[in-house]
């Protein structure tokens, strides 16, 4: 689908009352396979490859922005008034700053594994990736992505979703890749979510990039969210914990 200038890979399936999937840095739509299974019975479930990643196209200017304006755009191309949308990491942030620059396209949100606005240290530390894998490829990175995100109960007795994430990582065209990280870097606080939206939040127990302080204070500030902590879970929370977090999302929508 030709978004904002740029080919985006757009799945659709189900019908019913719109979901959109956004995953995080690293991913792809197909982070969420588990959970659009599960919802494309009662819903229509909509995935979208952010620019840079996964099958989509490059471009210019990739930010925390641009990646919201193209969710505006896929919805208006499928004639889609509003959705409950679903973030994961970094997409968590995208979709932050979705409901609240097109708050009418947002029916209810929902959390997975919410980061904050990046420390000083943790936008250097995105930059240095972004020339990692400029320099080497996204070989070079995906060790230490399956290392340091995945909780140590997930990389023990689930072997497959460690082989999963390096595989998402290992294919991503590591320019895009080195694009997004440095959006990461450039990521602002999109402020508190509207409390009149329904907000569901959920992150791993073991979450050591979004973890569930975070979540925490953005129940806090909401008033009125749902706050799921799984037990033994680290960030790639709709992987760790596949089952559950289907569950979740089917009983908040």
């Amino acid at each position: 689908m030709k978004i904002n200038g740029t080919e985006l890979a757009v799945e659709v399936e189900g019908t019913g009352p719109a979901v959109l999937l956004v995953h995080g840095l690293g991913g792809t739509g197909n982070f969420y396979q588990v959970q659009a299974d599960a919802l494309a019975s009662s819903h229509q479930v909509i995935r979208v490859d952010s620019a840079g990643a996964g099958r989509s196209g490059l471009r210019e200017g990739i930010s925390v922005a641009s990646h919201a304006d193209d969710l505006a755009a896929v919805l208006d191309e499928l004639g889609v008034a509003a959705a409950a949308v679903v973030g994961h990491s970094m997409g968590t942030l995208v979709v932050r700053d979705f409901a609240a620059r097109y708050r009418d396209r947002v029916s209810a949100l929902a959390l997975l594994g919410a980061v904050a606005e990046p420390p000083e240290a943790g936008r250097k530390a995105q930059h240095d990736r972004a020339a990692v894998l400029r320099a080497q490829g996204t070989a070079a990175v995906a060790p230490g992505v399956v290392a340091n995100a995945l909780s140590e109960a997930t990389r023990r007795d689930k072997p497959e979703v460690a082989a999963f994430v390096r595989e998402l990582v290992m294919r991503q065209d590591a320019e895009g890749y080195a694009r997004n990280c440095e959006a990461l870097a450039g990521a602002t606080d999109p402020g508190p979510v509207d409390p009149a939206l329904p907000l569901l939040l959920v992150t791993g127990a073991d979450d050591k990039v979004g973890p569930p302080a975070v979540s925490e204070a953005l129940s806090v500030a909401h008033g009125g969210a749902t706050v799921e902590v799984l037990p033994g879970v680290g960030h790639w929370t709709a992987l760790e914990a596949a089952a559950e977090v289907s569950a979740l999302l089917l009983k908040f929508l």
